[in-house]
């Protein structure tokens, strides 16, 4: 589904002599709408002469068409900034070398709506507004003196000055969102009750766009406007999947939250404790004061605050924890406001299973056979959405108290749009649970995820590793494995089997989907799987094997020599 706003505009000259006002909208066709957005302007010309019309439609036409033709690549901030410097400096070219439109500048405030999220850029005294959920939020700030009595002189403006400072701001769009842009001919002489019932029609579906813009428009005449009355107006009535480049784009945006302490708030959020730090990463359980429910706030450390890498990887997280809407795993909760980095999710009693293995937790076959299940079907439910997890381990599976087993973090996890967001495949995860195939920079693919499941069920059942544990930076070399019942005899041989299977050391011996390896774990005992053999010397080490035979060869020479020399 593509991005779908519904959109309309009035303008009125009022009791001015020429309309100095100037409005413009721009939704192209796929794929620069995906990449480019939507974009919508408005501006009110400053000058007491012709310049001023003249400064607002150039500035307007100038951005519809040059933002347009900006690099692919720019973020949405950087390619309005860009665009309007540029235009600054030829309205100021023009005021400065044309008589008749001497000091000819203009206001603006420009909306961009891109994939899931909003942006604006602001200068002078137009204002952006947002309705939603019924309440209307202005964006944008009057840059006018803070002197009663000089309200009305603006201090920045597109033409005024050769170094232009421009206000930009984003944010998440919602569905029946509702923006106005406005001239200060209409929000003058309208209070925000009035136009908080107007635009409530438009998000409610009782009224087009078009329509309440002229309403608007006339509403500041009949109140005694003697200013031109411009009013843009847009409803947001169908969002796309939500872009990894523009959760990427959103995350160098918003700035990093300090470390929070136990009863401090973050967005209406009450800091109830830390529940995991990490060099690049901090965990809260949070409290939603209206609701009352508790939640988890994950957010970057704030010494990785200025690291883009981080903050990539951090958006890169959120993206896929949105896309994984499964019972087995945390869910995503969107804030009603967000103004910070972080993201939250839902909040479940319980330990994960290497709290419990810590605590001294014994797991029966059975149980083993239980979670395991759980733990292949998480598994699998990944992979049919393209990611691939990385890091499945002990510490990374939760048991909940309502005996469901959720996968945690997502944070070194892959998908198939890697190349969209830009996102490295290093290596990554827990050494001991790492397919040997990534020691020799092998590609991360589902049947690691299938190894590192089958670790995962070893360890509950044993609290070893089939090939031992793998230090950090170490360059492990792997035999066969240890199948599970040398620690622990009571388990059954046909698990012993599809564990050895699923932790085999060749990919191809392995389970060849999650699939494949939660069918081996229902089918249990009743069509038990064949023991694995034993892998020959040959395929199992090639290198072993020849220097083996070298060294045979050697000695075998050395004889030979000793006997002719005895002869």
């Amino acid at each position: 589904m593509s991005l779908s706003v519904l959109t309309g505009y009035a303008s009125r000259t009022g009791l001015r002599e020429r309309n100095e006002d100037f409005v413009g909208m721009a939704t192209p066709d796929e794929p620069d709408l995906s990449t480019k957005g939507m974009l919508a302007a408005i501006a009110d010309g400053i000058s007491g002469n012709a310049g001023g019309r003249e400064a607002a439609e150039y500035t307007v036409r100038g951005l519809l068409t040059d933002y347009f033709a900006t690099p692919d690549t720019w973020p949405v901030t950087q390619a309005m900034d860009r665009v309007l410097k540029a235009i600054n400096s030829w309205v100021q070219d023009q005021g400065a070398k044309r008589r008749e439109v001497a000091g000819m500048a203009t206001t603006l405030t420009a909306l961009v709506l891109r994939g899931s999220f909003y942006y604006f850029s602001h200068v002078g005294d137009t204002r952006l507004y947002l309705l939603r959920g019924g309440t209307l939020t202005r964006l944008t700030t009057d840059h006018v003196w803070d002197r009663p009595e000089m309200q009305h002189v603006l201090t920045r403006a597109i033409g005024l000055d050769s170094r232009l400072a421009i206000d930009h701001g984003m944010g998440e769009l919602r569905e029946r969102d509702v923006f106005l842009l406005a001239s200060d001919g209409v929000w003058g002489w309208m209070t925000e009750y009035d136009m908080t019932h107007a635009l409530s029609e438009v998000a409610m579906q009782q009224a087009e766009p078009e329509a309440t813009a002229a309403l608007l428009a006339d509403s500041a005449l009949r109140a005694g406007s003697t200013d031109n009355c411009s009013a843009l107006v847009l409803r947001v009535d169908a969002l796309p999947e939500e872009n990894l480049r523009d959760a990427l784009s959103g995350s160098q945006q918003l700035p990093v939250p300090p470390k929070l302490k136990p009863g401090q708030e973050l967005d209406g959020y009450r800091i109830e404790e830390v529940i995991h730090a990490s060099q690049a990463t901090l965990l809260y359980r949070v409290v939603e004061p209206k609701s009352n429910r508790q939640l988890v706030l994950k957010t970057l450390h704030p010494d990785r605050a200025d690291d883009a890498h981080e903050r990539s990887a951090f958006a890169h997280e959120e993206w896929l924890a949105k896309r994984v809407v499964a019972r087995f795993f945390p869910q995503v909760i969107v804030p009603e406001q967000k103004n910070y980095l972080y993201y939250l999710s839902t909040w479940h009693d319980g330990q994960t299973l290497q709290q419990k293995l810590d605590a001294g937790a014994h797991f029966t076959a059975p149980e083993a056979i239980a979670y395991g299940e759980k733990l292949v079907r998480a598994a699998g439910a990944l992979h049919r959405r393209s990611i691939i997890h990385r890091d499945i381990k002990p510490s990374n599976v939760h048991l909940g108290t309502d005996s469901e087993l959720r996968l945690l973090d997502l944070g070194v996890a892959l998908s198939e749009l890697e190349k969209e967001g830009g996102i490295a495949a290093l290596q990554a995860g827990t050494p001991s649970f790492l397919g040997p195939e990534q020691f020799d920079n092998a590609p991360p693919s589902r049947q690691t995820d299938v190894y590192a499941a089958g670790v995962t069920i070893y360890t509950m059942l044993t609290r070893h590793y089939p090939y031992g544990e793998v230090e950090p930076f170490q360059r492990p070399r792997f035999g066969e494995p240890v199948p599970a019942s040398r620690y622990r005899p009571d388990i059954p041989l046909w698990l012993d089997n599809v564990l050895l299977k699923a932790v085999a050391r060749d990919p191809a011996e392995r389970f060849e989907t999650a699939e494949e390896f939660l069918i081996a774990l229902e089918r249990g005992a009743s069509n038990p799987m064949p023991a694995r053999g034993i892998t020959p010397l040959a395929k199992r080490d090639p290198a072993g094997l020849w220097r083996a035979v070298a060294v045979i060869s050697m000695v075998m020479n050395l004889l030979l020599l000793y006997l002719l020399v005895l002869q």
